[in-house]
């Protein structure tokens, strides 16, 4: 029996261990269909001259209309039984899929990039329920669909940890305080197997009282392929939110992350943080902002022509006005600074510069 099976198995058991009892059998379900448009144009003040933006996923086209990000879904939910399926587009989707591996003939991001979510999930339990399929990640306050986030873009940490992942995982409902998941997936945001070793991750969120929560997550898991050595990661990140009143909310992110060396030299490490605001203007306004910091000197996440890889700082300023429930105009201007010219920069020698400021307008429909 593969890996993967016996951790099925042993998920699917975990309430017994836990001592729960299984509901009564209910076939009651419901079946919900739905989409998203999320249309934009952005402007970078270093005028990229490929169009392409750096070191983002999110409105990465210069000087240009489209479409960021769209997709259709259908969501089935019952007593026992839920399930998801969306098919997306748009060049966030082409972006963040960019690097999805390519082993054998049936793999890459040609097909996989289409797929936001494909899941089933059973409950196992009065209070677990076991999901497997393609599912996003547990990792980060920043979501991958524009309109659940405070700020339009995305800072640093969240555009450099996985948004999706591919696998099962066991989500515990502990009591109305305390929640925990536990994910055994392919590896750190791929689809598409690199090796023949699983990932874990795993989510533990506390909610003390109203206005206020706390957060951890993990990965672990090795990213080499099998003719390589084995180079462990792990990834840790602490998440913090509070409203401060009833139009004011404030929540902070803290990453760290570890791997070993290629050389052989030890283990280094990556790490950033997220500091967010949100203050509530008008019933059909707010304001945002970002400030930021992101550092990867061993190059294990994101890889530059320089000899200490990323090491930038960043902040963000936003405005959403919703004229409606189901439609949200937003505009934010957004800088970051690096250690090393690393922005594409039209005015600048070698049309590399430093620092990056770039304004973007969004219109986005639920329907």
């Amino acid at each position: 029996m593969s890996s993967l099976a016996c951790t099925v198995g042993a998920l699917l058991l975990l309430p017994r261990v836990l001592g729960a009892q299984a509901p009564a059998a209910d076939t009651t379900t419901h079946v919900a269909f739905g989409g998203f448009v999320d249309g934009y144009f952005a402007y970078d003040f270093g005028r990229p001259r490929d169009i392409d933006r750096a070191f983002t996923t999110q409105a990465v086209r210069h000087d240009e209309f489209n479409v960021n990000l769209a997709f259709i879904d259908a969501a089935l939910t019952g007593a026992r039984v839920r399930g998801r399926i969306a098919a997306q587009f748009g060049t966030a989707v082409q972006a963040n899929y960019a690097a999805e591996p390519r082993v054998g003939n049936f793999s890459g991001p040609d097909v996989s990039r289409y797929i936001q979510e494909a899941t089933a999930g059973y409950k196992v339990s009065s209070s677990v329920w076991v999901d497997a399929g393609v599912f996003f990640s547990p990792f980060g306050s920043e979501n991958w669909i524009s309109r659940d986030n405070w700020t339009y873009t995305r800072s640093l940490i969240a555009d450099n940890s996985p948004y999706y992942e591919a696998g099962v995982k066991a989500t515990w409902t502990i009591t109305p305080k305390w929640s925990a998941q536990l994910h055994v997936i392919n590896g750190w945001q791929n689809i598409s197997e690199t090796n023949s070793s699983m990932a874990v991750g795993a989510r533990v969120d506390f909610a003390p009282r109203d206005g206020l929560s706390f957060a951890y997550d993990l990965f672990v898991g090795n990213e080499q392929p099998d003719s390589l050595p084995s180079r462990l990661r792990t990834f840790n990140e602490i998440i913090v939110g509070a409203s401060i009143t009833n139009r004011l909310q404030l929540r902070g992110t803290v990453d760290v992350g570890t791997q070993r060396r290629a050389d052989g030299t030890g283990t280094g490490s990556w790490n950033g943080y997220a500091m967010l605001a949100r203050y509530q203007l008008a019933p059909r306004i707010a304001l945002a902002g970002r400030v930021e910091g992101y550092s990867d000197p061993d190059q294990f996440i994101v890889t530059t022509s320089e000899p200490y890889g990323l090491r930038a700082t960043g902040a963000s300023l936003g405005v959403d006005v919703a004229p409606m429930p189901k439609l949200l105009g937003r505009s934010e201007v957004k800088w970051l600074g690096a250690h090393d010219p690393l922005f594409p920069n039209r005015s600048a020698a070698n049309d590399l510069s430093s620092h990056d400021v770039a304004v973007v307008s969004s219109l986005a429909l639920t329907f």
